[in-house]
């Protein structure tokens, strides 16, 4: 009982931290019990402290998807006709990344930016929860991208030792572009096999790339892809063969990402708008309100029908649900996941999962009860043999989560943010469902739940 007295202080702690991360933004708290007066607005907690020399900021806020905040809905198409075929999906994926990007510097709360490819078509999605001019936003994100090659306009800036980032205002056009730049591509060290990037020019970029690097070697040459710096890597030698490798200690991913930054100069892909809408926020509103309301009344017609079969166990087993909303509230605040109509139908899903593992519990515990069984061990037995029939349920709603929610961008699986946005509320609302069916409940019924009669469940 000891160990189960423990067991029982940690979820509570658990739960009253759960509790403090989904407490409402500017939840005004009014009311007086006799002299005692209470009336503030109540935050939820947020982290910021140092912990070894690192500076941990977190503020726990609900993200709400397009179809909830409103917002823009834009669709652009990419113009592949002078592309090579071979290098239409990494011209695809750099429009992509540019994209994405300028959205980012366009200040949207949780943006989503995704590609879509079927056979000769070629499309960007772009989802701006918030943003309800849409004709900004289609100006801000629809043009090309521009690659450029600049140099210090302070020599001594350029040095190796020197520690200054390149902006425009201190450096100036190297007389280079991105359409002189042939391609960029992944590549490892011959020497060392760690990652790089290799770059190649066209005849004429050739010609100045060899002048450029013929005046700057010990100089450090600044990339700039729409006026913003992605990398400025030293000049060792001059180079006249249009070809060369930038180096910098990149692991795989960072390499990566520099090739498709520098494609994107490279290979500037023309989009056209062919869709763009406003999602009104009020129909959001009215989305959220009807949602909140069904899961309310879907989640007391459970709870009386929990206490009603299955007396103070489905009290226990309510309990454990309360506990399982705020765990699984609170991770979608921390991670932070944003939420989409569809996201908010996933976890009231994962709600009747959680449900039914008690069930399946409690059926278990009254058959060994009624083969006489002495109280204690129908309890452990009947946890023991549910738990294959949750293990089986769970892993299969598990793996269908995650292919909906697709991973590896896999082109012949759903990429839609709604379908993603789905899978992941049910994905973590299936984990913790696993938690609170298994630990929690078996938790409270050791600490409070007494055999009635003939040790008998009641």
């Amino acid at each position: 009982m000891v160990s189960a007295w423990k067991a029982f202080i940690i979820i509570v702690l658990l739960a009253v931290c759960a509790l403090l991360i989904d407490i409402p933004e500017g939840l005004r708290v009014n009311f007086a019990v006799g002299p005692f007066k209470v009336d503030r607005v109540v935050n939820p907690v947020s982290i910021n402290t140092t912990v070894f020399g690192l500076n941990i900021r977190k503020e726990f806020r609900t993200r709400l998807g397009l179809d909830l905040a409103g917002g823009s809905h834009i669709v652009l198409n990419a113009d592949m006709k002078d592309i090579p075929d071979a290098d239409r999906l990494s011209a695809l994926e750099s429009a992509k990344e540019v994209i994405e990007r300028r959205v980012n510097f366009f200040g949207v709360a949780e943006p989503v930016v995704q590609s879509a490819h079927t056979k000769d078509t070629y499309r960007i999605i772009v989802e701006l929860p918030g943003v309800a001019n849409v004709e900004d936003a289609v100006a801000t994100i629809g043009q090309t991208a521009r690659l450029e090659f600049r140099e210090f306009t302070n020599p001594s800036l350029a040095t190796e030792g020197a520690m200054v980032i390149p902006s425009v205002q201190n450096t100036k056009p190297a007389g280079l572009s991105g359409k002189e730049l042939k391609r960029s591509e992944l590549t490892f060290s011959s020497e060392n096999g760690e990652p790089q990037v290799a770059v190649e020019f066209t005849e004429e970029g050739k010609k100045l790339f060899g002048e450029i690097t013929g005046r700057l070697v010990g100089r450090k040459l600044p990339i700039f892809l729409d006026q913003y710096p992605v990398t400025w890597p030293r000049v060792n030698t001059a180079i006249t063969d249009g070809k060369a490798v930038i180096t910098g200690g990149f692991n795989r991913e960072q390499a990566k990402m520099l090739a498709l930054q520098l494609n994107a100069g490279a290979l500037p892909v023309p989009v056209s708008v062919i869709e763009k809408r406003t999602v009104d926020a009020s129909l959001g509103s009215q989305s959220v309100s009807l949602s909140l309301r069904a899961g309310v009344i879907g989640l007391l017609v459970v709870g009386i029908f929990m206490i009603s079969r299955y007396g103070k166990l489905g009290i226990l087993a309510d309990a454990a649900l309360i506990i399982y909303g705020l765990i699984t509230y609170a991770i979608f605040r921390w991670i932070p996941v944003t939420l989409t109509l569809p996201g908010v139908a996933g976890f009231f899903l994962s709600v009747g999962m959680a449900v039914d593992a008690n069930i399946l519990i409690f059926e278990r515990f009254r058959e060994e009860l009624l083969r006489g069984k002495p109280f204690n061990l129908a309890m452990e037995l009947g946890f023991g043999k549910a738990w294959d029939s949750i293990r089986d349920a769970n892993i299969t709603t598990i793996v269908t989560a995650i292919i909906l929610y697709n991973p590896g961008n896999w082109q012949f699986l759903p990429s839609s943010g709604l379908v993603r946005g789905f899978a992941a509320t049910l994905l973590i609302g299936v984990l913790v469902s696993l938690f609170t069916g298994i630990v929690v409940t078996r938790t409270l019924i050791r600490v409070f739940y007494k055999p009635g009669k003939k040790g008998k469940s009641n």
